[in-house]
């Protein structure tokens, strides 16, 4: 159902815009102003190829919306959340997400060089087939995360859950971790030289899988951690 957004430069607040097709009204770019939401309900709004470039969302329900081919440049996105939300396709270069929920949500061939993600919940999300580079994971739950061939070289990584994550393929060469965790997670063909994972729980990683680890700094607890998986007692 088409629907009416105020003009441009004018904050919305509050609205209702559950189930709304909303492709026609946001269609046109703003130009003077962003647009701004603050705590409004898109639960099952279908935006995609909107124009959002540097659109601020604060503490609105964006659940299962979908955004697909939307241009989502320099947008903000602060509390509230997005659970099963569709962003493939979606232009999302130097966006940032701060304590968004993003349980579920489908990333595939979405732009996101610079994009900041601080601080949410993405358990289950799929980041597999997403495109750019410099995009920033910190302080997020990515438990039983896709993460199939994510690059993330250099980058210190704090506060990452990634239980259960399927990190295949990934790009994580001269990564610092801290505060993280890697247990179950599944490493097949990750490049992880260059790396410290002093900071990381990494759990226990069968004989088979030992070799991801190569060119890996970790620590002698770890080491230990690692040889009792095996069956290997370390006297100390």
């Amino acid at each position: 159902m088409p629907y009416q957004i105020p003009p441009v430069g004018c904050e919305v607040r509050g609205a209702d815009l559950s189930g709304r097709d909303l492709r026609d009204a946001l269609a046109e770019p703003a130009l003077l102003r962003p647009r701004a939401f603050t705590d409004c309900d898109f639960y099952g709004a279908d935006l995609r190829g909107a124009s959002l470039a540097e659109a601020v969302f604060t503490g609105c329900n964006l659940d299962s919306v979908r955004f697909d081919g939307a241009d989502l440049e320099g947008s903000q996105w602060e509390g509230g959340g997005a659970p099963g939300a569709s962003f493939a396709g979606a232009e999302c270069p130097d966006a940032s997400f701060t304590r968004v929920d993003l349980a579920n949500t489908t990333w595939h061939r979405a732009l996101l060089t610079g994009t900041a993600f601080t601080g949410c919940r993405m358990t289950g999300a799929s980041l597999s087939g997403c495109r750019g580079i410099g995009y920033t994971l910190a302080q997020c739950n990515l438990m039983l995360a896709r993460l199939k061939g994510v690059k993330l070289r250099g980058q210190e990584l704090r506060g990452l859950r990634l239980d259960d994550a399927d990190l295949t393929r990934a790009d994580l060469r001269d990564t610092v971790w801290s505060d993280s965790r890697l247990r179950g997670a599944l490493l097949t063909g990750a490049d992880l030289g260059g790396a410290d994972l002093r900071g990381a729980d990494i759990g226990t990683i069968d004989l088979a899988g030992a070799p991801v680890l190569r060119g890996a700094t970790i620590s002698p607890d770890q080491a230990g951690e690692l040889l009792a998986g095996l069956g290997i007692s370390v006297a100390r």
